[in-house]
């Protein structure tokens, strides 16, 4: 009877051991998977950036030349007769647009979506299941 509690006691033990290296398991599984989660989004919200900037600056340096190119020729039609009238409507109409940008770069600076959403979202998911 020594013999079999002890196996049985031996058996225990293991078994709680076994559970306990499961458990681990399991969790650095979970741990892996959100952590190749945030580096996709990172890795994602990068190229977009990326993307971004260099639309901005060809955006930009279009713009600029095609504005410069128009406001000289307009000028140079009202040069004998309304020329500082000319150059102050096109300062006006200017500053009227950088300003008109500048709000919608602030409404879309406030409203884009939080960073890491998705894997904050699953860590939330993750520890309201854990939850004892």
């Amino acid at each position: 009877m020594v013999s079999e509690s002890g196996e049985a006691g031996a058996n225990r033990p293991s078994g709680f051991f076994e559970s306990l290296r499961s458990i681990l398991t399991v969790f650095i599984a979970i741990l892996q998977t959100r952590l190749e989660l945030l580096s996709t989004e990172l890795a994602e919200e990068r190229e977009r950036l990326k993307e971004a900037i260099l639309l901005a600056v060809v955006t930009l340096f279009c713009a600029s030349l095609g504005v410069l190119l128009l406001t000289t020729l307009v000028v140079a039609v009202f040069w004998d007769s309304h020329r500082f009238l000319v150059l102050g409507g096109f300062v006006l109409f200017y500053f009227g647009l950088a300003l008109i940008a500048a709000l919608i770069l602030r409404k879309k600076a406030l409203s884009r979506p939080r960073l890491f959403s998705a894997t904050l979202s699953e860590l939330h998911k993750d520890h309201e299941r854990l939850r004892f």
